[in-house]
């Protein structure tokens, strides 16, 4: 078992830090995905005609293969994190746009109508009260852009040294090491399902009332 753990002695970084890393390639993107596709979200619900478009353009980023944009990317960005994370954040905006956008719309309209009575904004009353009706749609989308996040950052490894414990399943080859390639599947997916387990219990902790 102490193979699992143990890195070739050649390698710049540790297992800890390989985890570590993963997990910042992958969630930051999240987060900024999440903070472009409030707004966003909440313009297609204000303006409908620009749903499709939005949602349409989205659609196109996540229909491009990472490889590909990793590619265009590495002549500007070099083989440096910021090349794995700007496809990433791109990927999460299909997920969770539409996530917000029908979120925010099953607010029921004799909820606007007592947020406008109580002299609540549109801003106001997006923030507190459209927005935390609209936690467990977000949530939900949320958890399907961390989890595909994760699972992604792998591919970073086929541009050089970015692809964190992706970077384990090459190293598996050259040191001729498979335990290597089991040690980065199996922590990946155990990353997934921890990262998936926390934003469920984030859930429930932000909407009490809801059924569990």
């Amino acid at each position: 078992m102490g193979g699992f753990f143990r890195m070739p002695s050649d390698l710049q970084h540790s297992y800890l830090a390989l985890v570590g890393w993963h997990l910042r390639l992958a969630l930051v993107p999240v987060l900024i995905g999440l903070l472009i596709a409030l707004p966003l979200g909440q313009l297609c619900v204000r303006f409908r005609w620009i749903y499709g478009p939005v949602l349409g353009v989205s659609t196109v980023f996540y229909a491009l293969p990472s490889l590909a944009i990793f590619v265009l990317l590495i002549d500007w960005t070099g083989q440096t994190d910021t090349t794995v994370m700007i496809p990433l954040t791109l990927y999460t905006l299909v997920v969770l746009i539409p996530a917000i956008t029908d979120g925010v719309r099953s607010v029921p309209e004799e909820t606007h109508a007592a947020a406008t009575a109580m002299g609540f904004g549109p801003v106001r009353r997006y923030v507190h009260v459209q927005l935390p009706i609209a936690v467990p749609a977000i949530v939900a989308g949320l958890r399907v852009a961390a989890v595909s996040s994760i699972s992604m950052v792998s591919v970073g490894m086929l541009i050089g040294n970015e692809g964190a414990l992706g970077n384990l399943l090459a190293d598996a080859n050259q040191y001729h090491r498979p335990i290597l390639a089991w040690s980065s599947v199996i922590t990946i997916a155990v990353i997934g399902i921890l990262v998936d387990g926390v934003l469920v219990l984030l859930r429930r902790l932000l909407t009490p009332w809801a059924a569990r």
